[in-house]
């Protein structure tokens, strides 16, 4: 995930000195895949399964980590990860239905992501891997080639699903290796169900305190509900409107009681395995 607000570049233009090398895809090389054009066709996901099965625990603090120095000395998964990464760069997800081309762009992104920190490992943060010397953070070089398009991972965040499908729930589907994201999913995203899996991310995290906190009456919320503010809304009041949407009873009714938020947090802790 990535804008300069939240990047914490070192010079504050280093975006525009550096976007032509550490940007690769322009906007009309991204809108093929953002058209709207759907054909009949699924992907499997099998492999993807096995991987994050067999490198993620779901913690008891309820944030889901990796295993990443584990994976790292996995000379066989770490082949096993590449594979199905070219995998997916090797089909069309236009033929794929309208869900299974979000599944496809939403596992890719995490496969890339987590091939990144897997490959820099080891690391304290996903910021410390740099797309450039001036920018940190991989989010901007080039790390996939669908259909002949150069690919970053912001191109396959902001340029193909928060514009192609104008859906909050983006959010909650690409993780950025960190404690403050909404969790990676232990299984790979599918069209089939889509919307329950998706909505069922929302929830786990909105009713985390890493989502949505009150500190007594003024209530605190992830950045990502800062940076994202138009995706969720636009206002206070809307984006309040969407936390109550996905709370649990007891925090919904907190939320109906306020009308502004008072601030935001943000933790860019690598979510690995402790004592591994």
């Amino acid at each position: 995930m990535a804008d300069l607000k939240r990047r914490g570049l070192i010079i504050a233009g280093a975006g525009l000195a550096t976007g032509l090398a550490t940007r690769p895809a322009a906007a009309r090389d991204l809108a093929v895949f953002a058209d709207g054009q759907a054909g009949r066709a699924t992907v499997d996901h099998a492999a993807f399964d096995a991987l994050l099965a067999r490198w993620t625990e779901a913690s008891s603090d309820g944030v889901v980590r990796v295993d990443y120095a584990g994976w790292r000395r996995s000379d066989p998964d770490r082949e096993a990860l590449g594979r199905y990464i070219n995998h997916l760069s090797g089909l069309d997800p236009r033929a794929l239905t309208r869900p299974d081309q979000f599944a496809f762009w939403a596992n890719l992104y995490n496969a890339l992501t987590l091939r990144e920190v897997i490959d820099a490992w080891p690391v304290r943060s996903i910021r410390d891997i740099r797309s450039s010397w001036l920018v940190a953070g991989p989010w901007k070089k080039t790390v996939a080639r669908v259909r002949g398009v150069d690919l970053s991972l912001d191109d396959i965040e902001h340029g193909i699903l928060r514009k192609g499908w104008s859906d909050p729930r983006v959010h909650y589907a690409v993780n950025c290796a960190s404690f403050g994201c909404p969790n990676l999913p232990r299984k790979a995203w599918r069209g089939a169900g889509l919307a329950p899996a998706l909505d069922a991310a929302a929830r786990a995290y909105v009713n985390h305190p890493r989502g949505v906190a009150f500190k007594g009456a003024a209530l605190s919320v992830s950045s990502i509900y800062r940076w994202y503010a138009s995706d969720f809304g636009g206002s206070d009041r809307r984006v309040i409107d969407h936390l109550a949407g996905h709370a649990a009873a007891p925090l919904k009714a907190r939320l109906l009681q306020v009308d502004r938020i008072a601030g935001d947090t943000y933790n860019w802790s690598v979510n690995a395995m402790e004592n591994r």
